[in-house]
């Protein structure tokens, strides 16, 4: 059991050699908001698990449908020049979702699909080059590929080549 000596040693900043104080203002650099703190990106582990075991920290996967899908991870982040606060001034903060957002519109690829599928708009915008070419040529596979682009648009079943996530309008 850590009595009140022990205590306050625990609770000296080595950086500046004070020790907290809890009836003062100053707050642990860990508990400001994120409005007062730079963080970094979600690391991309590019699937790696014992790395993650390794680090405690990273994504080996990104995305996912659900909620209950999408990993979760620590990041780094660094309290803002200015702000005064008690502690390291670089932690790592939990619960960053690993999800990656790379432009791609759900409503604008399906407009471009109901208008300009036919050549095959819809694939060049999702990053599937090779696929838009064939359906652009064919002009949309003579109006099928065209309709069935769309409704596996509408269902889920065509994502952005990139495995990115569709940008959410707020």
């Amino acid at each position: 059991m850590l009595c009140r000596t022990d205590f306050n040693e625990y609770l000296m900043d080595e950086s500046t050699g004070y020790s907290y104080d809890a009836h003062k203002a100053l707050i642990f650099c860990s508990f400001l908001p994120l409005e007062f703190l730079n963080c970094s990106n979600p690391e991309d582990l590019k699937g790696n698990v014992t790395k993650r075991n390794e680090l405690g920290y990273g994504c080996t996967k990104w995305g996912g449908e659900r909620f209950e899908d999408v990993q979760t991870t620590s990041v780094w982040c660094t309290a803002l020049p200015g702000i005064e606060c008690y502690g390291n001034r670089t932690f790592l903060r939990d619960g960053f979702p690993c999800i990656m957002y790379n432009g791609h519109y759900f409503v604008t690829t399906l407009i471009y699909s109901v208008l300009l599928g036919f050549l095959g708009m819809d694939r060049f915008c999702l990053g599937h080059t090779g696929t838009a070419v064939g359906k652009l040529l064919t002009l949309g596979g003579v109006g099928i590929w065209w309709i069935i682009d769309v409704i596996l648009l509408v269902t889920g079943q065509l994502k952005p080549e990139d495995k990115s996530n569709w940008v959410p309008y707020y």
